[in-house]
């Protein structure tokens, strides 16, 4: 609570009359990806943009529209017993190779006309859940071209997987 003087018109004294603070305006709260106490790494696809047959208007299903992806990875790191994972070997086969998130990405996309963004959201964060090493999965699919005063509008949705016990 906020205190703000208030002027005694007989006397010229000063009283402390309380007021209610602004609200402050908070980010939605992202957890970290890449986390030590975790024995996480964070691997990330920004702004990959697609032609994709999405919508549920006719003029929707008649041709693709451009929508923008980003992914965001929660993957386990090699060996989660020492706090500071050791120097792993230099080799694709270790890590959650993303080439491959953004080929499945495309191939979702694809595949053929979805009605509703969160529904490839959802898709896409299964994809990315089916390696085992990923513990979190979020995903943000954006519709570029839907409103003439807007940059986008889309849905984030973030999936754990449940083979995982930690949170």
């Amino acid at each position: 609570m906020v205190l703000a003087k208030r002027g005694c018109p007989m006397f010229g004294c000063r009283q402390l009359e309380p007021q209610a603070r602004p609200a402050q305006k908070r980010p939605m709260e992202q957890p970290r990806y890449a986390d030590a106490a975790r024995a996480t790494r964070h691997m990330f696809i920004r702004d990959l943009v697609l032609n994709a047959s999405i919508g549920v208007h006719a003029h929707e299903h008649a041709s693709p529209q451009r929508v923008r992806i980003n992914v965001d990875l929660a993957v386990a790191e090699e060996d989660q017993r020492l706090s500071r994972p050791a120097v792993g070997q230099d080799e694709l086969s270790r890590v959650v190779d993303y080439e491959g998130i953004v080929n499945r990405v495309r191939g979702i996309v694809s595949a053929g006309h979805v009605q509703l963004v969160e529904t490839l959201a959802e898709r896409l964060c299964e994809a990315c859940l089916a390696d085992p090493r990923v513990h979190t999965a979020r995903v943000r699919v954006e519709k570029l071209d839907i409103f003439p005063d807007a940059a986008a509008a889309g849905v984030e949705v973030e999936r754990r997987n449940r083979q995982l016990s930690t949170p």
